[in-house]
């Protein structure tokens, strides 16, 4: 599956410099800074997994300190499951950026991506930083883009403008993801900025609800990184007043934060490891959030509905257990609908009367499907997004290290 790079409009205050470090294969663009205006505000998410790695111990320690400058990112080398040499090499990386640029070490935040348990070639990237630094420009996104990506076949931008009170304010952002993605805020990274002001609190409330609606709704392979992290970036240089949280504003500035956080998502799906058709499981009628997202999770992760999603087999029965199997209490059985687009294909216990195999498969040979289950147990509903499970994820993955 593809899909292609956007316009991504340059954010003022904004800068991004990429480079070649050879960390994993020579001239292969893989170091990336992105330098933030002097009054920038950023609130960021990391993944939950518990052996995070270094660089998530190091920008959640920085963060904590002051307001970063820089973000320096490395793709080729994750700096995961490497104990106390990681923390020193990424604290070392830090350093050395501060040094060109001018700030503290503390104002650097640290992001890796790629094999997880290798030591960071914390030498290449410091010796390739001047290069970095030396492409940073405004219009440096489609670059970053690409900087970024381990397994990912195609970058993944996105970029919105809305105007509030008769002036334009832009939100651009970049993301990497393919593989290793169920994020608990996949191996996943994104980058968003925007001109508007926010002070740090707003901006953060702002970005758990956009990842909630977001990156926090896909899963390619169930399972979750130890590198996620999801920035974003406030660098107060457009025209508006700062937005509160009481402001109409607000509201309209974090729609406008979703959006661009779900076109991000959702192209991580898109671009899922070996990935052939596009996924989205919708679940209606649950007596809670939590309940809906059971049941949604379920499907997307079971190795056979994911296989027949391949196959592009009408399996229904393969969706069935699924539900089945999903751990909701009193769940009454004859009221359960599932659909394959429009085709109902299980009512009252079974299989729907008017149900043809040929309907079904109809549906299955498109590239883009919806799975819909309606539990009629209540006003709950919620999506998720995910793909189907193909020969070549197996290739990848299995020859990731070669």
């Amino acid at each position: 599956m593809s899909n292609s790079l956007p316009v991504l409009h340059p954010v003022n205050g904004f800068r991004l410099g990429t480079t070649s470090a050879g960390i994993k294969a020579p001239g292969r663009p893989d170091l990336v800074v992105m330098e933030l205006v002097a009054g920038s505000s950023t609130a960021a998410v990391f993944t939950q997994n518990a052996f995070c790695a270094a660089p998530v111990i190091v920008a959640r320690e920085h963060l904590g300190q002051q307001q970063p400058g820089y973000l320096l990112i490395n793709t080729g080398n994750a700096n995961a499951g490497t104990g106390d040499s990681g923390i020193r090499d990424a604290r070392q990386c830090c350093v050395a950026l501060a040094g060109y640029a001018g700030c503290s070490s503390q104002a650097v935040l640290p992001f890796s991506t790629g094999v997880i348990g290798e030591p960071l070639p914390a030498d290449k990237i410091q010796t390739s930083l001047p290069s970095a630094l030396e492409q940073l420009d405004e219009n440096g996104w489609d670059a970053a883009a690409t900087g970024i990506l381990t397994t990912d076949t195609v970058p993944k931008g996105a970029s919105k403008r809305i105007v509030l009170d008769g002036r334009t304010i832009t939100i651009t952002g970049i993301a990497k993801g393919a593989g290793m993605i169920r994020p608990d805020m996949a191996t996943m990274l994104a980058f968003i900025a925007t001109d508007a002001v926010l002070e740090p609190e707003a901006l953060h409330d702002c970005l758990l609800a956009a990842v909630e609606k977001s990156f926090n709704r896909i899963t390619v392979d169930g399972d979750t990184s130890t590198n996620d992290a999801c920035i974003l970036v406030a660098t107060g240089k457009s025209a508006i007043p700062a937005i509160a949280k009481d402001d109409v504003n607000y509201g309209l500035f974090c729609t406008a934060v979703t959006e661009v956080c779900m076109q991000l998502a959702q192209a991580i799906v898109r671009d899922g490891e070996g990935a052939t058709r596009f996924v989205t499981v919708a679940v209606d009628g649950g007596e809670s959030t939590d309940e809906c997202l059971k049941v949604a999770y379920t499907i997307a992760h079971s190795p056979l509905v994911k296989t027949a999603l391949f196959a592009g087999d009408p399996n229904w029965g393969r969706i069935l257990a699924a539900v089945g199997r999903a751990g909701i209490t009193g769940l009454d059985l004859d009221n359960v609908q599932i659909y394959l687009d429009d085709v109902c294909i299980v009512r009252a216990g079974g299989r729907a009367p008017e149900y043809t195999e040929a309907a079904g498969q109809q549906v299955m040979n498109k590239d883009e499907i919806t799975i819909r289950v309606i539990l009629n147990r209540g006003d709950y509903a919620e999506e998720i997004w995910t793909c189907d499970l193909s020969y070549d994820y197996v290739k990848i993955n299995a020859e990731y290290r070669t």
